[in-house]
């Protein structure tokens, strides 16, 4: 035998029962501390459309932002943004007409022909994540990002929210860490 670690071995007690084994410490105790990545700040596009209607804006810019060097084809980030933008078309559109007539009988009504644009901006929100679902999986999981909508404060002031898109790196798993 060579003079390293012990081996297990086994003993057969006196009773002739079964034999005893030894059990060796595991190395998982004394591993090195592991060490995990801070997280990017995401980048953010904001809408510059002509018509907000509850913090949702008509349209979103489709410059090339220079932090998704690298991430991501210029081509692709456009495609996303211009199908973004087409549901933004049908959405935004139909809602401000709906808000118009809601605030000419808005009196009349005790406020209560407010309610079709509010389901209408909800029905927005939900095609909006919708789309940005079928982006993710289709190409932007695979390429470590993630698209998502979200509520921030405008930059004047913040008393106003509006919603932005957010593209997120997604964290690399550890290698080291057990599953």
């Amino acid at each position: 035998m060579s003079h390293g670690s012990p081996a297990p071995s086994a003993s057969v007690s006196s009773d002739g029962e079964e034999p005893e084994i030894d059990v060796m410490p595991s190395s998982d105790e004394e591993s090195e501390p592991i060490y995990i990545p801070k997280e990017k700040e995401p980048v953010v596009i904001r809408g510059v459309g002509n018509i907000t209607v509850f913090g949702m804006n008509s349209r979103f810019n489709t410059e090339y932002p220079p932090e998704l060097t690298g991430y991501i084809a210029p081509e692709e980030l456009s495609a996303t943004l211009s199908r973004v933008n087409s549901v933004l078309k049908r959405h935004v559109q139909t809602s401000s007409r709906w808000l118009l007539c809601g605030l000419a009988f808005c009196c009349c009504s005790i406020g209560c022909s407010m309610w079709p644009v509010l389901c209408l901006n909800r029905r927005t929100v939900l095609a909006l994540e919708k789309c940005l679902d079928h982006e993710n999986v289709s190409l932007y999981h695979k390429l470590g990002l993630h698209w998502s909508l979200a509520r921030r404060p405008t930059e004047p002031s913040d008393r106003l929210t509006e919603y932005v898109l957010e593209l997120k790196t997604l964290p690399k798993p550890a290698l080291n860490l057990p599953d």
